[in-house]
């Protein structure tokens, strides 16, 4: 039987904002009185002038965007999300990427928090529109939260279910054999049911828009649909996921993510 440990982490929705911090000035000070009449009592200080409000009535500066991340890609970024893995590819057909583990601090702010590390992904590149088959990976911003694969768990606090269903065999599209694959593996919330294991073939979305979209060890070449990571980053990506911060993976080709 699988084992399992962990929760999986809950999504929230919308942005971050900063707040604006505007400043009044003092009125100056009454003239002195001539010396000829009695000075009088020295006047109370006068007020501070209200601020004064944000032309034209704006709104604050919006928390700044993950490097490399539009406005329409951050939008969909949950605003319970501190962690977010970021996969790039050069355009819509490279089916290699580079891969960053951002993290947001209290304040708002997006850091590198590990990577830049390689990765392979679909042999034809990337889609907005994935089917069964189309050998593209999906585009778009996915929760992660479901982990497992062949070998023991790594220290993982995001759930991990170690099965030897894991295992694989054969040759991938530039003749590289396939097996130690799954030796890890993070499910990606791609028309699946979260909170299972990786193995369950669960589509709410019908079988035909495809499925069983991983984050796995990376075999030397382009894959059907998932993305891959030499074994050492995967292992680290693993430890370094925390349910806490309600993790995602941000993935598509550049020109989309700029978006």
């Amino acid at each position: 039987m699988p084992v399992r440990k962990g929760a999986p982490a809950l999504l929230s929705a919308g942005t971050l904002c900063a707040a604006l911090l505007l400043t009044g000035c003092a009125r100056p000070a009454p003239p002195a009185p001539a010396l000829s009449t009695p000075k009088p009592p020295a006047a109370a200080p006068a007020p501070a002038a209200p601020a004064a409000p944000a032309a034209g009535g704006a709104r604050p500066e919006r928390a700044a965007r993950i490097p490399g991340i539009g406005p329409a890609t951050q939008a969909r970024i949950p605003d319970g999300t501190t962690q977010a893995f970021v996969v790039t590819g050069a355009t819509v057909d490279s089916n290699t990427a580079m891969t960053v583990l951002y993290e947001r601090d209290p304040a708002g702010r997006w850091t590198e928090a590990a990577g830049p590390w390689p990765a392979h992904n679909a042999l034809r590149g990337w889609t907005a529109d994935h089917s069964a088959g189309d050998l593209r990976t999906p585009i778009g911003v996915f929760r992660i939260g479901d982990a497992g694969g062949r070998l023991p768990d790594p220290g993982a606090r995001v759930p991990y279910d170690q099965d030897e269903e894991f295992a694989i065999s054969g040759t991938g599209f530039s003749g590289e054999p396939l097996e130690g694959s799954f030796d890890h593996v993070i499910a990606i919330d791609y028309n699946r049911v979260p909170g299972r294991t990786p193995l369950d073939k669960e589509r709410p979305l019908g079988a035909e828009k495809g499925g069983g979209v991983w984050i796995h060890v990376d075999h030397g070449g382009p894959t059907q649909a998932c993305v891959a990571l030499e074994r050492g980053t995967l292992r680290e990506l693993l430890v370094a996921l925390d349910p806490a911060r309600e993790p995602v993976v941000v993935m598509g080709p550049a020109p989309e993510l700029a978006r």
